[in-house]
């Protein structure tokens, strides 16, 4: 009899990062797509919830919505989850004690970013205080932690005591991430110019950006901002010289919508060093944006040399060149690196994994 894999899928109904609940229903379809012969894809998923993969095999549905089980699960708490492979594609798992030798019981978990311990402000409270504490029960209840650069497992280790159970294993784009064809209206709904450079990263890093965007002479768009930072934004780009009028701040927003602001840029600039990974920077390269990154270890490890990794006081130079002379190679290497991810390439990994376990 062949394996059964269940894949945690708890944001369904109720997302609280929309990257991460994106990630996982791509990265189900992928384990579908790849199971070895024999082998199954099952899901576990809270109360409500509908599964929109086609191919998964038994559907697990919990007592509890998202916010109860997390909760719970934080506690150790775990009713009605059954044992066997579990993976899942967050910190969001049911890490209780089980027996991985003689049950034949696994369970794996994502970290994708370390923010709750490198850039805590970036995030609620509650949800830092949250993954800290998840992190602990993996330590002591995970048979593996999948992280998505070796840059995050080498950090990782210095946080945590996990040893040899960590994996890396690379995420992917969105499924489907295009250039819409309405692009232009979408741009003109969000009220951006025609000439922009979008930039990520938090206020202590953005204004390396918007010197940029004021030594290039276009504006900036910035991506991800949290609910209500929009003045303080403003303020910091007009503190080194680009007016707030130039200034175009906007939260998260939807795929189509990013790939319509990315496919009107003339170049992506992420300015934050944060361990993780780094979303932005992987769909403006899969559009083949001309990108621009702070040199830190985990673009190193997934921008590589598909883009400019300078440092810190270097951006704004950088930025310059992105959007002149360099465009055109820097478009041609974005679009070869980003090749270099698929979701199905992370699921075969996956279904390795426990395989090796």
């Amino acid at each position: 009899m062949g394996a059964r894999l269940r894949v945690v899928l708890d944001q369904l109904v109720h997302v609280v990062d929309p990257d991460q609940a994106a990630a996982s229903v791509d990265l189900t379809r992928g384990l579908v797509a790849t199971a070895p012969s024999g082998c199954t894809v099952d899901a576990i998923v809270p109360a409500g919830a509908t599964v929109p993969v086609a191919g998964v095999g038994d559907v697990r549905t919990l007592g509890l919505g998202r916010r109860e089980l997390a909760a719970s699960w934080q506690l150790g708490i775990a009713p009605g989850v059954g044992g066997g492979l579990i993976h899942s594609p967050t910190l969001m798992a049911p890490l209780v004690r089980h027996d991985r030798v003689h049950d034949n019981d696994q369970t794996t978990v994502t970290v994708w970013d370390l923010r709750a311990w490198d850039a805590p402000e970036l995030l609620p409270k509650g949800v830092a205080a949250w993954q800290r504490g998840m992190l602990r029960r993996a330590v002591r209840h995970a048979d593996a932690v999948v992280v998505p650069s070796h840059a995050v497992a080498e950090r990782l280790s210095e946080l945590a005591r996990v040893g040899d159970r960590v994996r890396v294993i690379a995420g992917a784009p969105p499924r489907g991430f295009t250039v819409p064809i309405d692009a232009a209206e979408r741009r003109a709904a969000l009220s951006l110019p025609d000439e922009y450079v979008v930039l990520t990263g938090s206020l202590a890093t953005l204004p390396d950006g918007f010197r940029g965007a004021v030594a290039a002479g276009v504006d900036a768009v910035v991506l991800d901002a949290p609910e209500g930072a929009e003045p303080r934004y403003a303020e910091a780009a007009a503190a080194v010289g680009l007016p707030e009028r130039r200034a175009h701040v906007r939260g998260a927003l939807p795929p189509e919508d990013r790939a319509a602001v990315l496919a009107g840029a003339s170049a992506f600039a992420a300015t934050g060093a944060v361990a993780g990974w780094p979303w932005r920077a992987v769909e403006a390269m899969l559009i083949g944006l001309p990108v621009v990154a702070v040199d830190s270890g985990s673009h190193h490890d997934v921008i590589a040399d598909g883009g400019m990794l300078v440092p810190a006081e270097a951006i704004a130079d950088a930025v310059v060149e992105a959007t002149q002379g360099a465009g055109e190679r820097l478009r041609v290497l974005a679009s070869d690196r980003s090749r270099a991810f698929s979701w199905a390439s992370s699921a075969e990994r996956l279904w390795g994994l426990h395989a090796d376990l």
